[in-house]
């Protein structure tokens, strides 16, 4: 209390009773004078003090829940995007051997940044009581509920992560448009006359706002379904093509130059990377808890899509030795209909996957706005889903070369929200109850934070270099084709790519 401008000292109450300022700190509270530390609780107590009797996973309240099944299927949608396709390149800069070294390294990286991220979710959701968390809200509430210099952190955490996971799958749909109507115009006009591409871009607004129509996870699993078939249908008639071309392995390198490194990090890590829709997915799951663990869904399903990208990355370059191109069904004959049907294939694959991360743009968005239309709810969000959808064609529509400037995002935000914040965050969530032995996973998540600038200094200078390449006066008349917007895009981090 303050009287008359001077301010009197607080009462023996006002001491003891805990303030706004009141602290806890591994496990104890300081309130004041008194401490209340839970070092001599019993285990029922100590558990109360740290969160323990609350289950977020029994309080989870979620109208359609996925299954395991499901959620597989959606990472692995996620995962095995476009950008699969351009393996063999990568294998091309690293050489037989070392490729199957490197893919592997990335995966377990990548694998372990999502795996760390929902870690802490877990973690946070018993420190706070919730049962849900997006990706900004455990950047923000583990800066809060962290160690008191990272406090003032936690809103820029917030802004960061929302508005790069926006930016870059936003941008990832207007790619997707773009492949899907040059995969199309590639066969078509195999038998027609050539037409504007931006006619078959246009063309994909009705049925994208048909998937855009799909109301949530649940239903769209059978949609991510679908997608991995026409995937796999496609992957497996090209490996067809690469087996009945494979090179003696004698006349192949099987290690590349070292120069040869950061082309193939960025092919790798930004076609492999789907940190944008881990969290979605968890939060939609009957079961989360099986997210996790070692044979939980992450490991299964990034296991399975790093075998997959060994074994065309191995094969293609194999094949097609030095004269593999950006994308490997470039290599295949452009005039045999199995060869083009590979390439509808592909298209119906990515059309399917347009509609899992144009999720994560609906999740953004419709989140910040649901509060301004509590009447007609239902209606206000169909009406943002169309305008997101309409929006995203548009975009590709006007500059059909978007593919990359999308990549330079791609570079600058996954290398940031796939791999350094993460980390980040994990030190930040277990600061108070201490980094390990020697500390040891603060200096883990160092050397991993290190690769990770590492990834987007290299992934930015190429996409420059994109840009510079795909604006060049020389190119101004040319309609795009599939290769500029393919090759340019593969370091984009689109699940993809």
């Amino acid at each position: 209390m303050a009287s008359n401008g001077v301010e009197q000292p607080a009462t023996e109450l006002q001491t003891f009773v805990p303030q706004d300022g009141s602290e806890k700190k591994s496990g104890s509270f300081n309130h004041g004078k008194y401490q209340v530390t839970n070092g001599n609780l019993d285990a029922e107590a100590a558990e109360l003090l740290n969160g323990k009797d609350f289950d977020p996973f029994k309080t989870r309240d979620v109208e359609h829940p996925t299954t395991n099944c499901d959620t597989l299927t959606h990472l692995l949608k996620a995962s095995l995007g476009s950008g699969i396709l351009s393996m063999p390149l990568a294998f091309k800069y690293s050489g037989l051997g070392l490729g199957i070294l490197y893919t592997v390294i990335v995966a377990i990286i990548c694998t372990h940044c999502a795996y760390i991220l929902v870690k802490c979710a877990h973690a946070l959701y018993h420190r706070t009581r919730t049962s849900t968390m997006s990706f900004a809200d455990i950047g923000e509430v583990s800066c809060r509920e962290g160690p008191e210099w990272a406090h003032k952190f936690g809103k820029f955490i917030r802004a960061t992560v929302l508005g790069s996971l926006f930016a870059t799958y936003f941008g990832t749909c207007s790619v997707y448009t773009v492949i899907i109507a040059e995969n199309f115009k590639a066969v078509i006009e195999m038998y027609t006359p050539e037409v504007d591409v931006r006619l078959y871009i246009a063309a994909l607004v009705v049925p994208l706002v048909l998937l855009g129509f799909v109301p949530n996870l649940k239903y769209l699993a059978p949609v991510s379904m679908i997608a991995n078939g026409f995937m796999g249908v496609g992957l497996g008639i090209t490996i067809y093509y690469l087996c009945i071309n494979l090179k003696p392995i004698q006349t192949l390198e099987m290690a590349g130059p070292i120069d040869g490194i950061p082309p193939f990090l960025c092919i790798v890590i930004f076609a492999m990377e789907a940190i944008g829709v881990v969290m979605p997915l968890e939060n939609n799951m009957k079961t989360p808890k099986n997210f996790l663990g070692l044979g939980g869904v992450l490991n299964q399903g990034m296991a399975g899509v790093t075998m997959i990208y060994i074994l065309l990355g191995f094969l293609g370059y194999m094949a097609f030795g030095e004269g593999t191109k950006d994308v490997i069904t470039l290599n295949l004959p452009a005039d045999e209909i199995l060869a083009q049907v590979v390439k509808i294939l592909i298209a119906l694959a990515v059309f399917c996957t347009y509609g899992l991360q144009w999720f994560v743009c609906l999740e953004i968005i419709w989140d910040a706005l649901k509060e301004h239309f509590q009447k007609k709810a239902l209606l206000a969000e169909y009406i943002v889903r169309v305008i997101l959808v309409v929006t995203s064609v548009v975009v590709a529509v006007a500059v059909p070369t978007i593919g990359p400037f999308i990549s330079l995002i791609g570079a600058l935000c996954f290398s940031i929200l796939g791999i350094i914040l993460p980390c980040f965050i994990e030190c930040v969530t277990f600061w108070e109850d201490g980094l390990g032995p020697a500390k040891w996973r603060l200096w883990k998540n160092i050397l991993i934070s290190i690769f990770g600038v590492f990834v987007l200094f290299f992934g930015t200078k190429d996409s420059i270099i994109g840009i510079q390449k795909a604006y060049a006066p020389k190119n101004a008349t040319h309609a795009v084709n599939i290769t500029d917007i393919v090759s340019t895009t593969v370091a984009s981090l689109l699940p993809t790519s």
